[in-house]
């Protein structure tokens, strides 16, 4: 299932006239010009309420219903914009293993810092950004600070600390 490009040349070969309710425009059965790909197709055509245009997707898809596949289709969609969220607001970039496991585990482990640094900062009516909040705290991990003081310090003041800290590793 792929949402059908402008440019995309296609026969069509038939009409699915009962599927056309709920939002949905057409259902056709198509064969694209091109030659690359010589099975039967299916365009659906729906109205998309949130931006209120036209979308087309392209399946192989026959048995199931015109309406259940723009469902997967917005389903999966909802799949996309949560993923680039997660690395937005996760500062997830890279996964660090390939199993099941292995990218559930930090998807929760940040999705748990990410509520943590949250909750800190509506509990602590915090009025700078999530993502300084996060600066900060990764700054003055190792450092001797208590979160409150960390949260009422200002910039200066937490270099201050850290460079207290370092010297006290010296002496």
């Amino acid at each position: 299932m792929t949402k059908l490009k402008n440019n995309l040349k296609y026969t069509v070969l038939g009409q699915h006239l009962e599927a056309m309710k709920d939002g949905i425009l057409s259902d056709e059965k198509i064969k694209l010009e091109n030659k690359k790909y010589e099975k039967n197709l299916r365009m659906i055509r729906f109205l998309d309420e949130k931006s209120d245009e036209v979308v087309s997707i392209v399946t192989n898809n026959f048995k199931l219903s015109a309406k259940t596949i723009v469902q997967i289709y917005k389903t999966r969609w909802q799949i996309e914009i949560f993923f680039r969220w997660i690395k937005q607001n996760l500062q997830i970039k890279t996964f660090l293993g390939t199993s099941k496991n292995a990218v559930m585990s930090q998807v929760w482990i940040a999705m748990i810092y990410y509520l943590l640094l949250t909750y800190i900062k509506y509990q602590s009516k915090y009025e700078k950004s999530l993502f300084y909040l996060h600066r900060i705290i990764k700054e003055a991990l190792l450092s001797r600070l208590t979160l409150i003081d960390l949260l009422s310090a200002t910039p200066a003041r937490i270099s201050d600390f850290k460079i207290k800290e370092f010297q006290l590793v010296f002496w």
